[in-house]
């Protein structure tokens, strides 16, 4: 069993006529007929796409999630001393991009419920050197965008979305990516909609902040040679769009069959006792970037998953707060400040999840589990 089937994606039915791997393999071949490596019209044509999906006037894809969310503090003038608040439960790209800049990530506490940063948390922290806030929507739902935009008006910050995890997911039936001052996705192969390498985008319905990061994602260059800032090299290869241009076919259709395999784990978990199943907010809907549970003695659990040929993850096992590298002594590291992180970091698991994981499958990982937490 994989714990994501790529392969299987590759054999279903395109709209456009054949299978997915074909359609993948002809828009490649295009692009290599053209010659066009380096911002291509593929890059154009997908970033209008997924604008006009979100719901936002600009998209500007990157070179990865993580240069999504570099490119996006850069253009919010983030300078070394600034503080922004966000999550300590998240991979190290949400605090590692803050720390690249000279600034310090400040943690706030996440729901125990969802695993996302609680706004309750957030107004505390805010001080004088607060610019901003990173809100980080996990597992494939978002954060409470809300509450935590009139939480950053009310005090003149910026809000970025990392929805690295969530693209697709709705909040209050508007699209993740749309929801503040800027949103920034991946296109890692893994993620709800990925390529096959490593690709971003930004959205934003700001001309100034759209340009400012499209030129950044340049190295700075507003005219050919032309260089008013420092920038980076944050383009999304050509032929990734390529790949992504293909997928868009059947990524509606995989946003169902993920909540009718995340429903169906739900419904059978709970028939043997599991309700640590993910909760979603009543405002919210989810993509399932992970199917994640919670479970005590989490390391015998894995073992015995592994022994019947079952794949699991966890994340996060780490929470940022007490990672080396962030760990410089500048922002809150008391363990009492993040119960509900650390708790989360000791007990969650990811369970296999894509579109097209069967029933039969499913069923062997309860079994599977079902023996597993008489341990608990």
């Amino acid at each position: 069993m994989k714990f994501i089937d790529l392969q299987k994606q590759q054999d279903q039915h395109h709209p456009d006529g054949g299978v997915l791997k074909n359609k993948i393999i002809d828009n490649i071949t295009k692009v290599i007929n053209h010659g066009q490596f380096i911002l291509g019209p593929e890059v154009t044509e997908i970033e209008e796409i997924l604008s006009d999906y979100v719901g936002v006037k600009y998209c500007i894809s990157t070179s990865s999630g993580t240069d999504a969310l570099l490119i996006s503090l850069m253009a919010l003038d983030i300078q070394p001393g600034d503080e922004v608040i966000t999550t300590p439960f998240s991979f190290i790209a949400t605090a590692e991009t803050i720390t690249l800049l000279g600034a310090i990530p400040i943690y706030a506490d996440i729901n125990p419920k969802t695993y996302n940063i609680d706004p309750n948390q957030i107004e505390a922290l805010i001080t004088e050197k607060t610019k901003a806030i990173i809100a980080v929507s996990l597992y494939g739902q978002t954060a409470n965008m809300k509450e935590i935009n009139e939480i950053a008006n009310k005090h003149g910050l910026k809000v970025i979305e990392d929805a690295a995890q969530s693209f697709g997911a709705t909040h209050h039936q508007l699209k993740s990516c749309g929801l503040s001052t800027i949103g920034t996705t991946s296109f890692f192969p893994s993620k709800p909609f990925g390529c096959y390498g490593d690709g971003g985008a930004c959205f934003t319905n700001d001309k100034n902040l759209a340009q400012r990061i499209r030129a950044i994602s340049i190295h700075g260059q507003v005219e050919r040679y032309l260089h008013k800032e420092i920038g980076l090299n944050g383009r999304l290869d050509t032929i990734q769009a390529a790949v992504l241009l293909a997928k868009w076919g059947i990524f509606e259709k995989e946003i169902k069959l993920r909540q009718e395999v995340a429903n169906l784990y739900t419904t059978k978990l709970n028939s043997i006792g599991i309700n640590s199943t993910p909760y979603i907010d009543t405002y919210n809907t989810s993509v399932y970037a992970q199917y994640t549970i919670k479970v005590k003695q989490r390391s015998e659990v894995i073992s015995i998953l592994k022994e019947s040929g079952i794949p699991s993850a966890v994340h996060y096992p780490i929470p940022l707060c007490q990672q080396p590298a962030l760990n410089n002594n500048k922002s809150p590291q008391s363990n009492g400040t993040h119960i509900n992180a650390l708790t989360a970091s000791n007990e969650v698991i990811s369970l296999p999840m894509y579109p097209y994981l069967t029933e039969e499958n499913i069923n062997r990982i309860i079994s599977s589990l079902k023996d597993a937490i008489k341990l608990d």
